[in-house]
Formats: structure tokens, C-alpha cells, sequence
């Protein structure tokens, strides 16, 4: 079986039955929802993760070591009959390893292009998608000579690493140029100076892709950041149905010419004239999808699980509005302590709050614990909700 795998292309039209072993890179809470949905439907899960006691290593078998160790690669190549990963700051020399002993459909390439902004920029330009403008930066003359085409304000960007707001810096006037610079150089990476683009929305589309090309999208989800953190989403989105229909019909769009295979997760900027820019994209699961859970007929998790094995894509049909919550660690004990699934004001309310916790044993300020889908009649509700519950004060 392992034999066959390593021989298949990537456009393969087999399938992986239930009881085939999916290896995961990565054990964090990503992964543990995937398997929690992937053993639901047969499939067995490994995980290679420098953690000890990993939200999906409580749940699967475990291998502990770095994510560059090419031997313990080689140890999830040989137990797994597909690979995928959950999170894309793996390396990529070692997801090409790990294509020469394995299948793993989406490609080291998938992750050589999405783990570099200019790369990434460049690759959804090529796919006919628009992006805010951009410029790479090499010297802090190359900064003020694009500044001064782009004009003021712009952000700043490492073009790799970086997540919730790291690696980045909004510059609104001359003076800032030569402190972000200094600052953001010092990382080693390369750097991108992006326009900033006035929005009147942050909206992302998961989109699904398998091997042999068929493609479905979920709804948009409107994304709402704290601090530069995913504080809530909302579904449906809060913009005209032809706006939701566009985005989707981009978010494939990208899919399809990054020849994407599982998830990809693309986030977008709407602005007042309806125009859509991409942001960014992610291939794997995303926070902002964590909504599917209960609000659609196939979970996001379900989706990947089924793209990476060639299965049918599931039915991705918005079954109820829903008000998706993050869970931090400052908010854990409000949110353990107050019963919140039972919580009588909103039940009143005719919301149906599934609280989600991710296994972390460290609880700490702004990191992810868990989340929360608030399903409803109406999204006003769930938003009036988390408003009065006062757990995410700011």
C-alpha cells in the first residue's frame, strides 16, 4: 500500500478508503478537530509534533520531535498512507521528503508559495485575483522610493513568519519609516510594503479542492479582529448576497490556479464600492471556519479530511445563522465558570451556544483555548449576547 502511494501523481483519482492512516505535521488544535471528525468517518490518525501531550496527540499516536528532524519525517512517511498538515509554517524541505517516501497531495510547492507573502502575492496575481498593491523592500531607500508610489499609509510586512499582527507595521506618516524598517529588517527576513486598503468588511472564504479538481466553497464569514486576533465571525456575512457570491467565486478561483489540494483558507478586504482584495491564504483548516462545525452539513474538517483522501466534497449548505467566538486564555475561566451552555439569558435568546476547548494544559493572555458557536436566529442576537456577557471585554 505505502509502495503504491509513493508512486501515485499528485492528480491521482484513487481514494483512501476508511481505515487508511492520515499523518498529520502539526498537533495543535487544527489538527485535533480534523481527526475528532476523520476518526468519525474510519480513518486512523499520527501526528509529528516537538510537543509532549499536543491537543492531537491526546486523541492519536504521537511522534515527538522538530518539525525539521528528517528522520522522524521518514518515521510518519512510513506509518501514514497520506499526509497533510495544519498549520503552513512547516518546512518545506521537509514536506518534499516527505513527498518522496509518502503521498502528500498538497505538495511541498503549495506550502514554498504560501509561506512567502511575495510568492504567495505573485502566485493568486497570476490566477487573475486581485491583491492590494505591493512592493518588495530591500533597502530603506527602496522603502521611501515605494511609498512615495503607493503613498501613505501602507503596512509594512515581513514576507515570512508573522501571524496575529507580528512581523508587521502600519506606517501613517514619513516619520516611521526608518524605526519599522530598522525593526523589521533586524528578523532577516525580506520584506513587503502593502498599500493599506480602507475596508468597510474583512471577510474569508474556505474553499475545498481534491486531486482529480472538484471544488466547493463555504459560505463568507465576516471577521471581526481584536489586536490584530480573530475575536468573532459572523455567517452570514453582513454584505450584499452578490458581494458573498463574488468572494466565493475568488476564493475558487485561487484554488484552482495554486492547484490547491484540501483547504485553503482566503481572506479578503471589501471596500465601500464593492471592490474584493485578497489579503492572504492559508492551506489548511482556518479559525474563521470553525463555524461549520454546527452550522453547516459538512464541517471544514470533514471537507479536508474528504479533499486529501479524493473523496466527494461534502454539502456545504449553511443549515443556521451562527456567531463564531474565540475563546482566549484570559476569557477561559469567565467561560468554564459561568456554565455557558447553559446560560439562561441565551437560551431566551434562542441561542444554542456549543463551546469548544482545545486540550491546551497552559492558559495564556491571548492565546487560542478554544471557541464558541453561537447558533441563532439571527446573528444580532448572538452578538448582542457576547456584548452583555461582558467575558470579552477589551
Amino acid at each position: 500500500m505505502k509502495e503504491q502511494l509513493r508512486q501515485r501523481s499528485q492528480t491521482s483519482s484513487e481514494r483512501l478508503a476508511p481505515g487508511s492512516v492520515i499523518g498529520v505535521l502539526g498537533g495543535g488544535q487544527l489538527g485535533r478537530m480534523m481527526a475528532l471528525d476523520g476518526t468519525r468517518m474510519g480513518y486512523k490518525f499520527i501526528t509529528l509534533d516537538p510537543q509532549p501531550d499536543c491537543p492531537l496527540g491526546q486523541i492519536s499516536e504521537q511522534i515527538i520531535a522538530a518539525y525539521d528532524n528528517a528522520e522522524a519525517a521518514g518515521q510518519l512517511a512510513a506509518k501514514s498512507d497520506v499526509i497533510t498538515y495544519e498549520f503552513e509554517n512547516v518546512d518545506a524541505g521537509v514536506a518534499a521528503l516527505l513527498e518522496e517516501r509518502s503521498y502528500v497531495p498538497q505538495g511541498s510547492k503549495l506550502l514554498y508559495t504560501t509561506q512567502h507573502r511575495l510568492r504567495e502575492k505573485a502566485a493568486i496575481e497570476a490566477a487573475g485575483v486581485p491583491v492590494a498593491p505591493y512592493r518588495e523592500i530591500t533597502s530603506l531607500e527602496s522603502l521611501h522610493e515605494a511609498v512615495a508610489e503607493l503613498s501613505l499609509p501602507c503596512v509594512l510586512k515581513t514576507a515570512t513568519g508573522g501571524y496575529d499582527g507580528k512581523g508587521q507595521a502600519v506606517l501613517r506618516q514619513e516619520e516611521q519609516l526608518e524605526a519599522a524598517y530598522t525593526e523589521l529588517a533586524a528578523t532577516g527576513a525580506e520584506l513587503v510594503l502593502e498599500k493599506f486598503i480602507t475596508f468597510t468588511s474583512e471577510i474569508s472564504v474556505i474553499a475545498a479542492r481534491t486531486p482529480n479538481g472538484e471544488v466547493k466553497s463555504f459560505p463568507p464569514a465576516e471577521n471581526i479582529h481584536v489586536n490584530n486576533i480573530l475575536y468573532l465571525s459572523i455567517v452570514p456575512a453582513r454584505i450584499p448576497t452578490e458581494v458573498q457570491r463574488k468572494a466565493c467565486q475568488l476564493a475558487e478561483k485561487v484554488a484552482e490556479g495554486l492547484n490547491a489540494v484540501g483547504l485553503l483558507a482566503v481572506e479578503m478586504f471589501l471596500t465601500a464600492d464593492g471592490s474584493l482584495y485578497v489579503n492572504e491564504v492559508a492551506p489548511r483548516p482556518h479559525n474563521s471556519g470553525h463555524y461549520t462545525m454546527e452550522a453547516c452539513t459538512t464541517s471544514q474538517f470533514e471537507q479536508h479530511v474528504r479533499a486529501i483522501c479524493n473523496l466527494p466534497l461534502g454539502d456545504t449548505t449553511l443549515l443556521t445563522p451562527v456567531v463564531m467566538v474565540n475563546v482566549l486564555g484570559q476569557h477561559l475561566d469567565e467561560v468554564i465558570g459561568r456554565s455557558i451552555v447553559e446560560d439562561q439569558a441565551a437560551i431566551q435568546l434562542g441561542i444554542v451556544p456549543k463551546l469548544h476547548l482545545y486540550g491546551k494544559s497552559d492558559s495564556k493572555h491571548n492565546r487560542k483555548m478554544g471557541h464558541i458557536n453561537l447558533l441563532c436566529g439571527d446573528v444580532e442576537d448572538a452578538l448582542e449576547w457576547v456584548k452583555q456577557t461582558n467575558i470579552w471585554r477589551h
